[in-house]
């Protein structure tokens, strides 16, 4: 499903004395954000900041109640999930496809888990921010589902997104800037390889 946003501003200017009509246009870029979880939001941001079509991936928390801390979403007692929240241009990646690239680059079979990770702010969840994106999610399910894509039902949520908060800056560009780093190296840098692999044609 490809969304179809033109924003487009118009004005007239009259030049002053020599009665000239000259018309100035400005376009504002088409984007749309969506939120997603699937497990350690490390590994997620290390991904989508190579799709092609993505401008911007912030590392946070979403799902529970109020602001707060990494080290509190670790205790598992927030109800928040690790996310990322990524800002795409739908003219060149719908929905639909990056949604493909997150189903395929993690487990969404597991309960609130992604391999040894744990717990319910791992949890495989996509935060809809419109009807529209609920619909799209909840068809690449069904479709997923059908096609037997996986050995085990797909368990992963589907609930409206509410408020966003952005992790301390030390988790954004968490892998660009740590690849030397022990869980990087032995978690990240496999998993990115499979998908540079799987979907050369989608990276920028």
């Amino acid at each position: 499903m490809r969304s179809v946003i033109v924003l487009a501003l118009t004005g007239l200017m009259l030049t002053a004395g020599a009665g000239e009509v000259m018309s100035m246009t400005n376009e504002t870029p088409k984007t749309e954000t969506a939120t997603l979880g699937a497990g350690c939001f490390w590994c997620v941001e290390a991904i989508f900041e190579e799709l092609r079509g993505v401008s911007r991936v912030e590392s946070g928390y979403a799902g529970g109640a109020g602001a707060t801390t990494y080290q509190e979403v670790c205790s598992g007692e927030t109800g928040h999930a690790e996310v990322v929240q990524v800002t795409f241009d739908p003219d060149q990646l719908a929905f639909a496809d990056l949604l493909q690239v997150f189903f395929a680059t993690h487990d969404p079979t597991t309960l609130n888990r992604q391999g040894a990770d744990v717990g319910t702010q791992y949890r495989s969840v996509i935060f809809s921010h419109d009807q529209g994106q609920r619909a799209v999610a909840r068809a690449v399910i069904a479709e997923l589902n059908e096609a037997g894509e996986f050995k085990d039902p797909i368990v992963t949520e589907v609930s409206p997104m509410d408020t966003f908060y952005k992790a301390e800056d030390y988790h954004q560009n968490y892998y660009f800037n740590n690849q030397n780093q022990g869980y990087c190296r032995a978690v990240i840098s496999p998993k990115l390889a499979k998908f540079r692999e799987k979907f050369a044609d989608k990276r920028k």
